[in-house]
C-alpha cells in the first residue's frame, strides 16, 4: 500500500513539475516589471510636454493649432487610466496605444513647426528639452521592446502544450502586444524616382 501511495505521490510532482503553473508566476512578473518600465517612459514624456509647449509658445505664439493639438493629446493620454490590468484588455490596450501614437503625432509636428523659428531652435531651454525628449523616445523604444519580449514569452507559455491546459484551468489569457497602427502603409515600399530635376 505505501508503494503504491509513493508512486501516486511521485507521479503527482512530476505532473504538477511540468504543468507550467510557475512558468505563468515567473512570466507574468517579468511582463508587469516591463510595462512598469513602459509607463515610466511615457510618463516621463508627459511630464516634458508643457514646458516644450510654453517654451515653443513664447516664440512662435501664432503656431496655436499645434500648440492645442499637442496639449489635446497629453490630455487624452492623461485620460487613460494605465493599470497593470491593461495589459489583459486587448481594447483598452489599443486605445492606450492609439493615445500614445496621437502624442508622437503631435509632438513630431510641434519640432517640425520649430524648424520655422531659428530663434527657438537657438533658445538653450528648447534645445535642451529637444534632447530630453528625444532621449525619452529611445528609452520608450528600449521599454517596449522590452515589454514586447516579455509578453512574448509569456504568450508561448500560455498556448504551448502541456502548459495551455494549465493555462486553461486557472484562466490565463494571452496578452496583447505592440502592434504597428498601419501594417498596410509599412508593407509597400517608399517609390525612389532619381529622375532629374527640371
Amino acid at each position: 500500500m505505501s508503494s503504491r501511495i509513493l508512486a501516486l505521490l511521485a507521479l503527482l510532482a512530476t505532473v504538477l513539475s511540468g504543468c507550467g503553473y510557475n512558468t505563468f508566476q515567473s512570466s507574468e512578473e517579468a511582463t508587469k516589471a516591463a510595462w512598469s518600465e513602459v509607463l515610466n517612459q511615457y510618463q516621463r514624456r508627459s511630464d516634458l510636454v508643457p514646458n516644450l509647449v510654453n517654451t515653443v509658445k513664447g516664440y512662435a505664439a501664432h503656431e496655436q493649432e499645434v500648440l492645442t493639438q499637442v496639449t489635446e493629446a497629453r490630455a487624452q493620454v492623461g485620460s487613460i487610466q494605465a493599470t497593470p490590468e491593461l495589459v489583459n484588455n486587448p481594447e483598452a490596450f489599443a486605445k492606450f496605444q492609439q493615445a500614445q501614437a496621437g502624442l508622437s503625432s503631435a509632438l513630431s509636428r510641434l519640432l517640425v513647426v520649430s524648424e520655422n523659428y531659428p530663434q527657438l531652435k537657438a533658445d538653450a531651454s528648447f534645445r535642451d528639452l529637444q534632447s530630453q525628449l528625444e532621449g525619452t523616445e529611445n528609452r520608450i523604444t528600449v521599454a517596449r521592446n522590452r515589454y514586447i519580449k516579455a509578453v512574448e514569452a509569456y504568450n508561448v507559455a500560455v498556448r504551448s502544450f502541456p502548459n495551455n491546459l494549465t493555462a486553461m484551468a486557472f484562466g490565463y489569457q494571452p496578452k496583447p502586444n505592440f502592434a504597428v497602427e498601419n501594417e498596410k502603409a509599412i508593407s509597400t515600399a517608399p517609390k525612389v524616382d532619381f529622375a532629374p530635376a527640371k
